[in-house]
């Protein structure tokens, strides 16, 4: 029996039909990926061509005030201190000189706050955790840390030379910070640790006696002790907890284009030993301290 010629059409047309699914179906040659320069996201890192704040420009952003020996003179664009020195020297990898950075007063609890960012990256101090990533994108560290121990000379606090020394005394630390995580975690006080918003209130608090010492990172032991409060002294500095050592990265804004770039930057300064020469310069006088075990 014959088929209607509509009957035909309607039959190849459906056989088609079918053979195009099977082809989209079918497994199909693997393409061979894009190389770009940056990773998985296909970022491109182009010098001084970067998908940033403001085009054409850098903008990097600090507390205020902007403490040594991490910025000089409450300066940070004067290219002076250890992180000032680090923000330029990133922003030169990146394609960026002097002139196209641009420095914003953020403050340091906000910098790694949820939140979209008004800057391309922060530089004050921040330590990379696995809790803070939740809410930030973070470099490759520039910087490998530890904190210590702060009190004024001939005091109980200064005689310490353990963590269970630390247990019956009146601690302090800035808000938000590595050092108030050590206190609470690892000295564990048996009195609630004195909590403050920027760490001259906590100098303060330890020059007026109303705590018996303070953590700070290292670099700021040393430089407290030598240039702001002289009648105080270095207890000691504690061990790093786990396996890898604490460092400082850059907080960039959650799933930033600029983070691959700005990590490649990094790495590379390390890598080349630019890094280490600016540590020798401005954080030479952070030598080896007794550690609290």
């Amino acid at each position: 029996m014959h088929l209607a010629p509509r009957t035909l059409r309607g039959s190849v047309a459906a056989v088609i039909a079918l053979l195009a699914t099977a082809v989209g179906c079918a497994p199909q040659p693997e393409e061979k990926a894009a190389t770009t320069p940056s990773g998985s996201d296909g970022t491109s890192c182009a010098k001084g061509e970067l998908d940033t704040h403001t085009a054409g420009k850098l903008t990097v952003a600090t507390d205020e005030p902007a403490y040594e020996p991490w910025f000089k003179d409450d300066k940070p664009a004067n290219g002076k201190g250890f992180e000032s020195a680090v923000a330029y020297a990133v922003a030169r990898q990146l394609g960026y000189d002097r002139n196209a950075v641009v420095w914003q007063s953020v403050p340091f609890n906000k910098a790694f706050a949820p939140g979209a960012k008004t800057f391309d990256f922060d530089i004050n101090q921040v330590s990379i955790s696995a809790e803070r990533k939740k809410a930030v994108d973070f470099s490759s560290g520039y910087y490998d840390v530890r904190q210590a121990v702060i009190a004024l000379k001939g005091t109980k606090a200064a005689k310490a030379t353990g963590t269970a020394d630390l247990a019956d005394l009146k601690l302090g630390a800035q808000v938000g910070t590595t050092s108030l995580d050590y206190i609470n975690d690892v000295v564990r006080p048996k009195r609630e640790a004195a909590v403050y918003a920027k760490n001259d209130q906590a100098k303060s608090a330890l020059k007026n006696g109303q705590v018996d010492a303070i953590v700070v990172d290292l670099p700021t032991a040393f430089y407290i002790t030598a240039a702001e409060i002289t009648n105080a002294e270095i207890v000691g500095q504690f061990e790093n907890q786990g396996g890898a050592p604490e460092q400082f990265g850059l907080v960039l804004d959650k799933g930033s284009g600029l983070t691959p770039c700005v990590t490649q930057a990094v790495d590379a300064l390390r890598k080349d030993g630019t890094l280490a020469r600016i540590e020798t310069q401005w954080l030479s006088e952070a030598v080896d301290a007794p550690v609290l075990k």
